[in-house]
């Protein structure tokens, strides 16, 4: 598709207005660590732990809000299981957060494209 056949007029998704369907996307993916988190759960659901242990780099406060931005968009769920601490919370993909694995094993295969590419640093 090219660029000027998607000039559409503004999009309205819960009740928010954005420019394009671009602008709508990226509100829900966009950002360093919200695809990141969509990719681990694609295969799965996981703990809270797993998914920092999977990404090291992020910090606690960040997965955390990250976590709940993404729950607030339907893109994830979180799952609480018993009543008494410790509780064992699982994340997993809604069917919305399906969606998206298309869009994440694209840019999966362009960022190995990009490694491949890459000059390796001398």
């Amino acid at each position: 598709m090219k660029p000027e056949e998607c000039k559409e007029e503004t999009v309205m998704f819960k009740g928010i207005s954005f420019p394009c369907t671009v602008s709508l996307a990226m509100s829900l993916i966009g950002g360093k660590w919200k695809a990141v988190i969509l990719y681990h759960l694609m295969n799965g659901s996981k703990r809270y732990h797993e998914l920092r242990t999977e990404m090291p780099t992020v910090t606690e406060m960040t997965l955390s809000i990250q976590l709940k931005q993404l729950a607030e968009d339907g893109l994830i769920k979180r799952k609480v299981n018993g009543s008494k601490p410790p509780l064992k919370v699982t994340y997993s993909l809604t069917a919305l957060g399906k969606t998206v694995i298309p869009v994440l094993n694209n840019l999966t295969d362009w960022g190995n494209y990009l490694a491949r590419i890459s000059p390796s640093p001398k």
